[in-house]
């Protein structure tokens, strides 16, 4: 930390300037001395006719815009071309310009007045190499830059977004930021995991003021979309889709419904996170990166063999049936081998599933991953466990626990150790679980066969309620067998 004192230069000109720079630790040569003393001169001169700055007081001028602006620089290396984003009247890149004249610089400010203030100032400075770019900054700006500077005010994930086409792989975003921008920070760490990584985040004073400041830097892991797409077009795996005639395109139809999913043997997988998480975790079974016209390539986690699908936006509608708008996966469906009664119950719990309802079934594939259940039997009647509506509800549990095909409700054979769940039954609370049983639910409105109600447990409700939703039900008493047995970590185990 550079050292303060408690000296005060209220006396305007160069020699008060250079003094309060080298009290803060910034060294000026004379010709650097001679361009931030022109450079204050403008901003006093034109600073009521353009409202450059709140700040009159020539010493609160040298440590709180040009004091602040030159730190950054002797903390972290400054990548160029660098861009000073939301610069204003020039800061911090024309400061740091002066002080580091090798910079290339572009100073990004959309308001005119700024930008003729920018633009002359910049002449008689005599700066070289600086471009004022005198627009919004948006998703599709491509100006390749190294790196950004930005004293904005706008949460970082917003900029980060503004800065999706320009800013190369491996470049650098600096916030000079106050000292309690930590939610933020996690929010763009959060939304932006696999595209930035922070490589800094150091707490700072203003020498010479009490203003605490904070010094985050991201850096980009990701290719920058136009260069993403040229090397996904160029790879051979890249196709056009433009009708509904195309053989494709009609297969990926056909895995909206269940029918379609066993012909085909493929679901589409919605929903940016769980997209993430099967590209992670399960990236052999993925075939198809599905996105409409102009959507993002592949990311970078995504195996070369994968193909990129770009389908004009009504086609891609048609496939999006939760409207999300992000891209889909095209992914083989996993094996799910039979299993007969004569096998038995593995330890554990055993669930069997009937529900007709896909996001009941989903649901309840959640709750199964989540309490550590041994594997689930889908009975014949039950919903296919990949249908879009299933998928969605699991959020990608499906891809996680054991799955095997079952015979129909009817015949499950009386012996086998299960336990239903009926409002006919006994108490739940007085219910033993035995170390391998199977859990059966009955079907939603239906419920239960005959025979299997005079062995149900009943889960306790306020009079006059009828019943509760099946995936619930299940949920409910895989609670009570996980609070009774402890922990799951042995069930655990052995979910993929």
């Amino acid at each position: 930390m550079v050292r303060q004192s408690s000296k005060s230069f209220t006396a305007p000109g160069p020699q008060a300037l250079a003094a309060i720079l080298e009290q803060s630790g910034i060294h000026a040569t004379a010709e650097q001395l001679h361009q931030l003393w022109t450079y204050h001169q403008w901003l006093r001169k034109h600073n009521e006719e353009l409202n450059l700055t709140r700040i009159h007081n020539f010493e609160n001028m040298v440590r709180k815009l040009y004091v602040d602006s030159l730190l950054p620089g002797l903390m972290v290396p400054l990548p160029s071309p660098l861009m000073d984003l939301g610069t204003g009247p020039g800061m911090p890149g024309i400061p740091l310009k002066i002080f580091h004249p090798d910079l290339h610089l572009v100073l990004a400010e959309s308001r005119r007045n700024r930008v003729l203030f920018l633009e002359r100032v910049c002449e008689a400075l005599g700066l070289e190499h600086v471009v004022v770019e005198g627009r919004r900054i948006g998703p599709h700006y491509d100006r390749p830059l190294k790196g950004v500077i930005t004293r904005a005010v706008e949460p970082m994930a917003e900029t980060l977004e503004r800065l999706d086409e320009c800013l190369e792989r491996g470049g650098r975003v600096i916030f000079m930021k106050g000292p309690h921008c930590d939610e933020e920070l996690e929010r763009a760490v959060r939304l932006f995991a696999g595209r930035y990584a922070v490589v800094e985040d150091r707490a700072y004073i203003i020498p010479g003021t009490p203003h605490r400041r904070r010094l985050v830097v991201f850096v980009r892991e990701s290719e920058r979309p136009a260069v993403a797409r040229r090397a996904a077009v160029s790879g051979g795996r890249h196709k056009v889709i433009g009708s509904r005639d195309n053989a494709e395109f009609k297969r990926l139809s056909r895995a909206l419904t269940s029918k379609g999913i066993k012909k085909e043997g493929v679901c589409l997988v919605s929903g940016a996170k769980v997209v993430a998480d099967v590209l992670q975790r399960h990236s052999g079974l993925v075939e198809a990166w599905v996105t409409a016209r102009g959507g993002p390539p592949p990311p970078p986690a995504a195996p070369t063999s994968v193909a990129w699908l770009e389908l004009e936006k009504s086609l891609f509608d048609v496939l999006d049936v939760f409207g999300t708008g992000q891209p889909l996966l095209s992914v083989r469906v996993p094996p799910c081998p039979p299993w007969s009664p004569e096998e038995g119950l593995e330890p554990g719990c055993t669930l069997f599933v009937p529900f007709q309802d896909p996001e009941n079934v989903g649901a309840v594939l959640r709750t199964a991953a989540a309490f550590g259940v041994t594997s689930v039997v889908l009975l014949k009647e039950a919903a296919h466990p990949f249908h879009p509506k299933a998928l969605r509800a699991s959020a990608g549990a499906v891809f996680r626990i054991p799955l095997r095909t079952g015979p129909a409700l009817d015949d499950l054979p009386a012996a086998l150790p299960l336990m239903a769940l009926s409002q006919d039954g006994r108490p739940l609370e007085k219910v033993v679980f035995p170390p391998s049983f199977g859990l059966l639910a009955g079907l939603e409105g239906l419920g239960l066969p005959e025979r299997w109600r005079k062995r149900a447990a009943a889960i306790p409700m306020a009079p006059g309620t009828e019943s509760l939703n099946a995936a619930t039900a299940v949920a409910v008493a895989l609670y009570e067998w996980r609070r009774r047995t402890g922990s799951a970590e042995a069930s655990l185990g052995r979910v993929r």
